[in-house]
């Protein structure tokens, strides 16, 4: 069983909690995730890791309430325990794999949206824990919704919110605020990594790809199984069939068809639109491997 420790309301029914799981906190890096079951009969709920601490064996985790299974995990409190916390899973961010020199040579913005500002801030403080300085942009239709401000701020250079109703920051959207910090305030950047809704994430990609900056996307919007056998996840990657739990979650945004993407997301949630796309997709419709 994991206990949770920690619960606190963010914002727009975001959610945070910190859950006691030693072993997976041991072993995490920044970009990966974790599956939750609250109980024997329970959704499996696949999370991007917000933040970790090896030491104290915790994991802390953000989600939202958009269905019955997330409702339900909201009504959890401190002492409750899940019964299932499996992680952690996918892939680390490419940003792990680089050398100390490789990452003191670049120029790394972050743009976060909605409940991708969780994983965005895992990536942010474990820079800084290692002597990085990044710049951040927190982008959100109102000043109510923005979640993790302070905790960013702490963790980066520079910390930039756009507003598409101009409540707070820049009037406008993440675009918006990335045309307006490189072609106004002089920044340049040669990686950025973008975090959130997935539209926000296509948009952003159109946009980079313009200014010739290499983006990478985490693709955990779409994952429901957490394993590539739901084919929830299975998406279009350049030339490639990728399923974003196991190959993913984070991809080079400028070879992910988001359009097919968005439109696949829309097709499972019903049992007709699930078995069209295992018709069509035939034995691409699966990943037919678990990571562990």
């Amino acid at each position: 069983m994991y206990k949770i420790l920690k619960k606190e309301y963010l914002a727009n029914n975001i959610w945070l909690m910190d859950v006691e799981a030693p072993l997976v906190a041991k072993s995490c890096y920044p970009g990966q995730f974790i599956i939750v079951k609250m109980d024997e009969e329970g959704e499996r709920i696949p999370l991007t890791i917000c933040d970790y601490d090896a030491d104290k064996g915790i994991i802390t985790i953000v989600f939202q309430t958009v269905g019955a299974s997330t409702t339900m995990m909201a009504d959890y409190e401190v002492g409750d325990s899940f019964q299932t916390f499996v992680g952690p899973l996918g892939r680390p961010s490419d940003l792990c794999e680089l050398t100390e020199e490789e990452l003191k040579k670049k120029k790394i913005l972050f743009v976060a949206g909605g409940v991708g500002t969780a994983p965005v801030f895992c990536q942010v403080k474990w820079l800084y824990q290692n002597g990085y300085n990044v710049d951040v942009i927190i982008g959100a239709r109102t000043k109510d919704i923005i979640i993790l401000e302070d905790e960013m701020r702490a963790n980066c250079t520079n910390l930039y919110i756009s507003t598409d109703d101009g409540s707070y920051g820049l009037k406008g959207n993440s675009c918006d605020m990335i045309n307006d910090l490189i072609k106004n305030q002089g920044k340049e950047y040669d990686h950025i990594v973008a975090i959130g809704p997935m539209i926000m994430m296509k948009f952003v990609c159109l946009l980079t790809k313009e200014l010739g900056i290499k983006t990478i996307v985490s693709m955990n919007p779409i994952m429901v199984d957490g394993t590539g056998m739901c084919g929830a996840c299975r998406l279009q990657v350049g030339d490639e069939i990728k399923f974003a739990c196991v190959d993913g979650p984070e991809f080079d945004g400028h070879l992910v068809d988001f359009d097919q993407a968005m439109k696949r997301q829309t097709m499972y949630k019903t049992m007709e639109g699930r078995a069209l796309l295992k018709l069509q997709e035939g034995e691409t419709h699966r990943g037919h491997r678990c990571h562990s």
